[in-house]
């Protein structure tokens, strides 16, 4: 009995990383949204979301997760975009420190601006357990979320450990942790 529910879940485990692995999320088209959400933490995210704001897919963007010595002004040389982008339309959010608490401090800064769409950005195998941390932290049906996933190409040892950062939370989101 324990060894064939051992089986069932192996299997189901291997077919959960299948859809994980091969559905990766995709970057979005240009469509509009109130906000645009950057997490920090990989190549081309912060690019993609500044190019999305200049392009006018969003009025105001929020990159969270900055650490807290970096300043506007060296953000705006790194990405060479003008200083006046960052003073009227980009948010630096140092309060998060990982995942869970990107999704509270995006959370707080929406709720803040009442805002009703965003697109949340972060690298392609990242995004669902963002997503999944930003739905948690908002309140149910108030904002609508659009991914916009970075492509990458990330490792099998990435996408495993991912995975079950993923199933984890998802774990404690049911039994409501």
């Amino acid at each position: 009995m324990i060894v064939r529910f051992l089986a069932v879940a192996l299997l189901a485990w291997m077919l959960g990383f299948v859809w994980f692995a091969v559905l990766l999320p995709q970057p979005l088209d240009g469509r509009r949204t109130d906000a645009i959400v950057v997490l920090t933490g990989g190549a081309g995210r912060i690019d993609r979301g500044i190019a999305l704001l200049q392009g006018g897919a969003a009025q105001r963007m929020l990159i969270s997760g900055v650490d807290r010595s970096v300043r506007p002004v060296e953000l705006a040389a790194e990405y060479r975009t003008p200083e006046a982008l960052f003073s009227c339309c980009i948010t630096l959010g140092r309060e998060a420190i990982d995942t869970r608490s990107n999704g509270l401090e995006t959370a707080r800064w929406l709720k803040r601006r009442d805002y009703k769409t965003v697109r949340l950005i972060t690298t392609d195998w990242h995004m669902r357990r963002a997503a999944l941390e930003l739905r948690q932290a908002l309140p149910e049906g108030k904002v609508s979320i659009v991914y916009d996933a970075v492509p990458s190409r990330p490792s099998l040892s990435i996408l495993a450990r991912e995975y079950n950062k993923y199933l984890l939370r998802r774990i404690a989101a049911l039994i409501g942790i």
